[in-house]
């Protein structure tokens, strides 16, 4: 059985091989081991993700759809949404001592972290503040219902009454703004972004 292809040994896993499954996993735990660690920036959470991912693609085997891609892409898309849906339930009870929307932006929007860290906190709110101003009252309502109460995509569009596809635009459009405005302020210096800010 170690001879087949991830896509085999997911037909396997649909038939409930428990082996097939350990195969997998020894090919892919290092990869989702990693994705969970880079998000959560814990080694126990990451853990317990590794773990939850494995349980979850055995119960839902039949979810995966080839046509769609590999099973290594499968994977590594539930690691990162498991990932992050925990980062931001973590985030909400101050585990990482940063506000939701602080941890939003350090999972979705880069920027020059180094000069971030350097930033009070106060300087930092005011900061992020200034950046939900670039959007839309719509962009900011989805925003603050994924960051501050932990939806997904989907059930902060059903809050706002739109449509999943409405909220999805919504909220990538409000990704793509913050993003910017984040790239162009870790392009100053962090004494520029204090005297812009203050």
């Amino acid at each position: 059985m170690a001879g087949l292809t991830d896509e085999a040994l997911m037909e396997q896993v649909r038939n409930g091989n428990g082996d097939a499954l350990g195969i997998l996993f020894s090919r892919h735990y290092r990869l989702i081991f990693d994705i969970a660690r880079r998000v959560l920036r814990d080694r126990g959470e990451a853990e317990d993700i590794l773990q939850d991912v494995f349980i979850e693609v055995f119960k839902k085997a039949d979810l995966y759809d080839a046509g769609k891609g590999s099973v290594k892409t499968w994977l590594m898309q539930y690691a990162y949404h498991r990932s992050f849906n925990r980062r931001k339930y973590l985030a909400l009870r101050s585990f990482y001592n940063a506000s939701p929307a602080a941890a939003l932006v350090d999972l979705e929007f880069g920027g020059d972290r180094r000069s971030r860290e350097e930033m009070s906190i106060q300087d930092w709110q005011r900061l992020l503040h200034s950046g939900m101003k670039q959007l839309s009252s719509k962009e900011q309502r989805i925003i603050e219902l994924i960051a501050f109460d932990g939806l997904t995509v989907r059930e902060a569009s059903e809050r706002m009454k739109e449509s999943y596809e409405s909220g999805r635009n919504h909220y990538y459009r409000a990704l793509k703004k913050l993003r910017q405005f984040f790239g162009d302020t870790g392009q100053k210096s962090t004494r520029e972004v204090k005297d812009v800010h203050s």
